[in-house]
């Protein structure tokens, strides 16, 4: 009679960072090989072959051979903008859901600062999905409509860092992509760790982690990712119409929210990214100016206003006129002393843009390709 033995467990990534680290101390392996592994992956993104990595002990290759792979994502889609400006990343992950990543890239040398023209040059901006859908359900936002799937391991994170450096040096990093950071907390603090570690070296500085306001997530994030910036998704001054347009803010009350940054900033000193999303009618006129410059006067805060893009035909949301946007950028400034920004619109034709990130996969039997019909809930830079 033959044994039915278990299947032997899937392979993992090797940016799992706590799984391989757990692997290598089990089996007497220095930590210390890790980071080489990971930098013969960055450099070599195509390869699926871990026996290539250089001056490792005998005992890791046989480690990795029996338990990890390179990646276990795959990038599937590269589409770039017109203006080249943007490529958005189709990624299939083991589990057969997929994300979306987006690579921003910015002359610096365009803008002024101080009335002189900028130092510097390109730099690229990846943003990232931490999740597979979301459970937030914000009504303006199409990644809402796909409710939620899945977190993302830490190592499914990392790796679209991976993917993208095949087209970009990465110099900023965004977690603004798919799903709510705060909700998949574990992973990222794990993912950020491997991030500003060696061979990657992000600055801590240059990654931002954007949320609609996870109050219990808030409260430790200075402790476990000290100097990364924080961005919140408020988009709206007052808790009845936060809750209308952003149905999960019932359970995190717009006093507690400011109470728990108003603690987090007090305590980490960094100043916090304020993300606005402009509806026409609904959140964008001068007395919401007023009500969000008084919410924000006793805070170090950057507002990001952000043009609204409408997900479909069916979007019951307007665009704000430009004419409302200046208004309320006024305000904001004039009234408040409140640094305000609106939005650069980045990759639209390859709906690459705020609020467009979702992802639709026609049955593959068709014979269709991917279509991608995106969305970033928020794009920071």
């Amino acid at each position: 009679m033959a044994s039915s033995s278990s299947p032997p467990p899937p392979l993992r990534s090797v940016f799992d960072a706590a799984y391989i680290r757990g692997e290598f101390a089990a089996a007497g392996i220095s930590s210390h090989f890790i980071p080489l592994i990971w930098k013969y992956v960055l450099q070599n993104p195509r390869s699926g072959d871990l026996d290539a990595v250089p001056s490792l002990p005998a005992a890791a290759y046989a480690l990795l051979r029996q338990k990890f792979r390179p990646t276990t994502s795959t990038l599937t889609t590269a589409a770039e903008s017109k203006d080249r400006t943007t490529t958005k990343l189709l990624i299939r992950l083991k589990n057969g859901e997929s994300v979306e990543a987006v690579i921003m890239r910015y002359d610096t040398r365009l803008g002024k600062y101080d009335g002189k023209p900028r130092p510097g040059g390109v730099r690229s901006t990846l943003c990232v999905s931490s999740q597979v859908g979301c459970k937030m359900g914000c009504r303006f936002c199409a990644t809402g409509t796909m409710g939620f799937k899945s977190n993302l391991s830490s190592g499914e994170i990392v790796e679209q860092l991976v993917h993208a450096s095949r087209y970009s040096q990465i110099r900023n990093v965004v977690f603004m992509g798919m799903g709510e950071p705060l909700n998949n907390y574990n992973a990222l603090v794990e993912a950020i760790q491997v991030l500003t570690g060696p061979p990657f070296q992000l600055s801590p500085k240059r990654i931002t982690v954007s949320t609609v306001g996870i109050i219990h997530s808030i409260n430790k994030f200075n402790n476990d990712l000290p100097h990364v910036n924080l961005a919140v998704s408020l988009h709206a001054p007052d808790q009845d119409i936060r809750c209308h347009i952003m149905p999960a803010a019932r359970a995190f009350p717009l006093g507690k929210l400011m109470d728990a940054l108003q603690s987090y900033q007090n305590e980490s000193k960094r100043t916090i990214f304020i993300e606005y999303i402009m509806l026409d009618g609904v959140n964008d006129q001068e007395q919401h100016a007023h009500q969000l410059g008084k919410l924000l006067e006793t805070f170090k805060a950057v507002v990001n206003l952000i043009p609204f893009n409408p997900i479909g035909s069916s979007s019951t949301f307007k665009t704000s006129s430009d004419q409302n946007v200046k208004k309320f950028q006024k305000v904001l400034r004039g009234i408040y002393s409140i640094r305000t920004t609106v939005r650069q619109q980045m990759g639209q034709d390859i709906a690459g843009a705020c609020g467009q990130l979702v992802v639709s996969l026609p049955d593959e039997r068709s014979g269709g390709g991917a279509t991608l019909l995106s969305d970033i809930e928020d794009i920071r830079i």
